[in-house]
């Protein structure tokens, strides 16, 4: 039985799933889950991220987690990366990283991940990694914590306002041996005014307590998070989206096949954290604050030919608006009364 078909006969037997529950089961179940099953980065995958498409940006994020460090008094306490793809923007942190005196003495490296294919290839790439299933896991102490692409994969719901005023979740059912859209009867939701009938909001609690336990970690022992996804500062409409082979694909057409993503609201992260919150600023002025280009005129000097032509496409697709300069955002959450972390003052 393929994971379409367990759908169907589940939706059969309890009715209509939301969209959170069909993300969880089309992501992570063992036998067919599509993060529990491959590897999905780079270009032989379904999509790459940053830290694949050039080194300079996990280089940048770990001069950035030490500064803070400093800035900070330079405390012992954790390392941490939440869904850590393939080790290698961690990895890129700690090279970046090895000529800052005592960081690397002074910080436990921690990886959480779910996935075992991923794993396997970040215990590859970090060996001193300790593994965790959940943030929660990880030892108590002074949190450093960079979140790349993690939140974008965590399920969501949808609800849609009717003609009426009143909101409809967006459920998903079956006709006739296919995976169809449909919406539950209207329920009660606390979101901000300015919305109109067939407008979509988009919630997601899983995402809020992940916030919620960073942001306890670090009002309790210190430290800082720096999240990097694509989003805004709050939900705008519907951003439920299938990726495979590189191109956007139906999201009910092969569960398990394809990966799923919704944009990110920053705002009701921060909430959630109850510490400071810095940005969301666009990833492209974020790098370029932080020194990328000339970072990457540095590492050209050592080019030619097709591999500085790779670089040069590289530091676009990371910096322009039209690449990933505009969509993906940062936000840092750190202390109450901490230091402003670099590069994260509002964009002008």
């Amino acid at each position: 039985m393929s994971l379409k078909e367990r759908l169907i006969a589940r939706i059969a037997r309890l009715g209509p799933m939301s969209v959170a529950d069909y993300m969880a089961e089309c992501l992570h179940d063992p036998e067919f889950g599509y993060y529990a099953t491959r590897d999905p980065l780079g270009r032989a995958g379904d999509f790459i991220t940053a830290p694949e498409i050039s080194q300079m940006f996990g280089e940048l994020l770990g001069l950035w987690i030490a500064q803070v460090w400093m800035d900070q008094g330079r405390p012992e306490g954790i390392l941490a990366e939440l869904g850590p793809g393939r080790g290698t923007l961690m990895a890129d942190v700690l090279r970046a990283t090895r000529g800052v005196p005592g960081f690397h003495d002074a910080l436990a490296v921690h990886l959480v991940e779910a996935s075992p294919v991923l794993r396997a290839a970040q215990a590859r790439a970090v060996p001193e990694a300790t593994f965790h299933d959940s943030v929660a896991d990880v030892s108590e102490g002074p949190l450093f914590l960079i979140a790349n692409e993690f939140f974008d994969a965590l399920p969501i719901r949808q609800f849609q306002m009717n003609a009426a005023g009143d909101w409809q979740e967006q459920q998903i059912g079956t006709s006739d041996g296919a995976l169809i859209w449909g919406l539950a009867p209207p329920a009660p939701l606390e979101v901000r005014d300015g919305f109109k009938p067939g407008m979509i909001v988009e919630t997601c609690a899983p995402g809020e307590a992940i916030a919620e336990e960073i942001g306890r970690r670090i009002k309790a022992h210190g430290g800082a998070a720096l999240i990097v996804d694509y989003g805004d500062k709050e939900s705008t409409g519907d951003t439920f989206q299938a990726l495979a082979k590189h191109a956007f694909a139906d999201p009910l057409d092969t569960p398990g096949q394809a990966d799923l993503t919704a944009h990110v609201a920053f705002g009701p992260l921060a909430h959630a954290a109850g510490v400071q919150a810095s940005g969301p600023v666009p990833q492209g002025l974020f790098l370029e604050r932080l020194g990328i280009t000339a970072r990457a005129q540095s590492l050209a000097k050592g080019l030619s030919g097709a591999a500085l032509e790779a670089h040069i496409a590289a530091h676009r697709r990371l910096t322009h608006a039209q690449e990933m300069g505009t969509l993906f955002k940062a936000m840092a959450l750190t202390p109450d009364g901490a230091p402003p972390p670099p590069a994260l003052e509002p964009a002008p």
